[in-house]
């Protein structure tokens, strides 16, 4: 009888365990670095199979900036998904989404026939806080809270710091909606790509460019969709499908929480600016390249609340997924069709040549 309840209690006990750490990482509300962290190399633990950290550069205070490497290793080359959180320091909510996407991602792949499909056709590139140093930054009181840069130090003359990562990119640098002042939010730095957070992206995107199909970038706030360009001089020629796959987005996330998404290029719907990572994407050859601009409308802004995280993110993965879905299927549905299409096209040739010499 003894050893009986002892079971009992070892196998309530183990229950509770397994329970706890079930719970022990709450997506729905904001962690500091050290727990994303953590929980990145959880995540590695608890899915060795398909995930992988992955370690591609420096913060200018020296901390390592890493990713996942989400998808099923099949010893072929891949196509590929980019998504970045956290260039902006203040906007919290976006590592959170990024942490979500990479939960969902792990969950559906084992029971989605469609996203288990991608995780085999495609690797996920997942790096949930960009901008490390600005993000702990933000983190120390509630004076530095709204802190958006990166923390490296302006030029010999200024006493300011950081750079807008977002207006550091190679994409027509420093010629719209940038402050020259080097204590204004938006200043793009000395030069294009002098921010090291700039600088590791450019690199490790475009060392396999050929490879991603997607490019997201994740901010708030504004609930937007954009599409390229930033800047007002320059239409992307793919822009009409852009909009149409955008468009299709933002009625995916409106069916979740009945939010409304803008969609558009930023000179259209907010404001024209350069140097910014999602038009460095596209300018590069990526095709499909947005920025996600999650909630809210300017209600709380930056500091969204924590009851707010479940719903932002439950819309803004339905919309990445259909962008996603839509990039996959035209990549390797595409493929299979011109591939058809070129051996009926042979054996065809082959009936004629069969028939002529008859």
């Amino acid at each position: 009888m003894l050893n009986s309840v002892v079971l009992s209690l070892a196998v309530l006990l183990s229950a509770m365990g397994a329970a706890t750490v079930e719970r022990a990482y709450d997506y729905y509300r904001y962690h500091p670095m050290n727990e994303i962290s953590d929980w990145m190399e959880q995540t590695v633990k608890e899915n060795p199979d398909v995930v992988t950290l992955v370690q591609y550069g420096q913060t200018y205070e020296k901390r390592v900036i890493s990713l996942l490497k989400i998808g099923v290793n099949t010893g072929e080359k891949k196509k590929a998904i980019w998504m970045d959180c956290g260039i902006h320091a203040r906007e919290w909510i976006a590592p959170a989404f990024c942490q979500y996407f990479v939960s969902q991602i792990l969950q559906a792949y084992k029971t989605d026939p469609k996203i288990a499909d991608m995780m085999k056709n495609m690797d996920f590139y997942v790096t949930p806080v960009l901008n490390i140093d600005g993000y702990i930054y933000t983190w120390m009181n509630s004076s530095t809270r709204l802190w958006r840069k990166n923390r490296s130090p302006g030029p010999s003359d200024c006493s300011c710091l950081g750079t807008d990562l977002n207006r550091n990119f190679d994409a027509n640098w420093g010629t719209s909606g940038i402050s020259a002042n080097c204590c204004g939010i938006t200043y793009p730095g000395s030069q294009p790509v002098s921010e090291p957070e700039a600088a590791a992206v450019t690199y490790f995107v475009g060392s396999r460019i050929d490879e991603f199909l997607c490019f997201f970038t994740i901010h708030s706030y504004g609930q937007m969709l954009l599409v390229p360009y930033d800047h007002a001089n320059f239409t992307d020629p793919n822009y009409d499908e852009l909009m149409d796959v955008g468009l299709a987005a933002a009625e995916a996330i409106e069916k979740v929480h009945g939010k409304h998404y803008k969609v558009g290029t930023a000179p259209d719907i907010l404001y024209s600016h350069s140097g910014s990572s999602k038009d460095w994407a596209r300018f590069s050859g990526i095709p499909f390249s947005f920025t996600f601009e999650l909630r809210d409308n300017g209600t709380f802004g930056f500091e969204l609340p924590e009851d707010q995280i479940r719903p932002t993110c439950e819309e803004a993965y339905s919309g990445a997924l259909h962008i996603i879905t839509y990039a996959h299927d035209k990549a390797f549905n595409g493929a299979v069709a011109t591939a058809v299409a070129n051996l009926l096209a042979v054996l065809l040739a082959a009936a004629v040549t069969s028939t002529n010499l008859m």
